[in-house]
């Protein structure tokens, strides 16, 4: 990614945070909800793991600079699907418009029968007790799963939730149910569906309908999505930054969600997010010039 397309993206999360906390003050949470890239990070059986090498560390002169290398494969720890990952001809990393890395975030709590069902996946019901709670699910929203998977990892037989930690037809975690993803592209205008499981089919899958759904319809996928319990189930702003990967199939995601304890304040940091979206996109558009 070059420094003319990153520096607006930042710029992005900065005006809305930054917006967000001028007018909210102490009112504000702002919330990372990414895991940190590093040896322990868990990738799908058969991915390469994460390597970092050490180029420089050291004092030059009157100064000191560090500079790093490293490797990863594309879907480990916190990361995007971008649609092209099981769907040809679907968006690839760099093909993703902007607009859709940023949404209202409806996070549908399903802990306690997760805890009860490993093997549970997020059924319509689940998404109609949300909008009884709070309204329809709203135009280009982040939809993420909170199942409580968080407190395991990094341990790979926790997340995975087998002993056999290379043979995925051993795996039992939550996720999806290809009718609930079925009514949300067909009854609602979302731009991600995201789990903080590894995966947005269940464990035990045998040809990952979720992932096909969502990659047809252009849809974006987060998996391993950290933290969500420290976020409300309504009223947050939801931000997926990857590097803008040419002919990727996803990358590793950098996932904050930004929200007011004051809810009377909610329509107003909406609006803020509007405003500072369309910026950015004029940002963009002037760095291309």
């Amino acid at each position: 990614m070059s420094g003319s397309e990153t520096i607006p993206f930042l710029i992005l999360v900065f005006l809305e945070a930054s917006m967000a906390i001028f007018y909210h003050g102490e009112n504000t949470r702002i919330v990372d909800l990414t895991f940190t890239l590093n040896t322990s990070t868990i990738y799908w059986p058969g991915n390469p793991e994460y390597n970092f090498t050490i180029l420089n560390r050291q004092e030059v002169g009157n100064y000191w600079y560090e500079d790093n290398y490293f490797s990863t494969a594309e879907h480990g720890g916190t990361h995007l699907d971008a649609p092209a990952h099981f769907y040809k001809g679907a968006w690839r990393t760099h093909e993703i418009p902007v607009e859709r890395l940023i949404g209202s975030g409806v996070i549908i709590d399903v802990t306690p029968k997760a805890t009860v069902d490993h093997d549970y996946r997020v059924q319509i019901s689940d998404l109609q007790t949300w909008e009884s709670k709070y309204g329809n699910i709203p135009q280009g929203a982040i939809v993420l799963m909170n199942s409580g998977w968080t407190k395991r990892y990094p341990d790979k037989s926790l997340v995975f939730n087998s002993e056999n930690t290379t043979d995925p037809e051993t795996f039992h975690f939550p996720a999806f149910h290809q009718d609930a993803v079925k009514w949300l592209i067909r009854h609602r205008n979302i731009s991600i569906v995201g789990v903080d499981t590894p995966s947005l089919d269940f464990g035990q899958t045998k040809n990952y309908p979720v992932h096909q759904l969502v990659g047809a319809n252009n849809i974006i996928g987060l998996e391993n999505v950290a933290y969500l319990h420290k976020v409300p189930e309504h009223g947050a702003i939801i931000f997926a930054g990857v590097a803008k990967l040419y002919d990727g199939s996803g990358g590793p995601a950098r996932v904050i969600a930004i929200y007011t304890t004051d809810s009377s304040n909610y329509s107003t940091l909406i609006t803020i997010g509007i405003i500072t979206v369309v910026l950015s996109l004029l940002i963009f558009r002037f760095c291309r010039l």
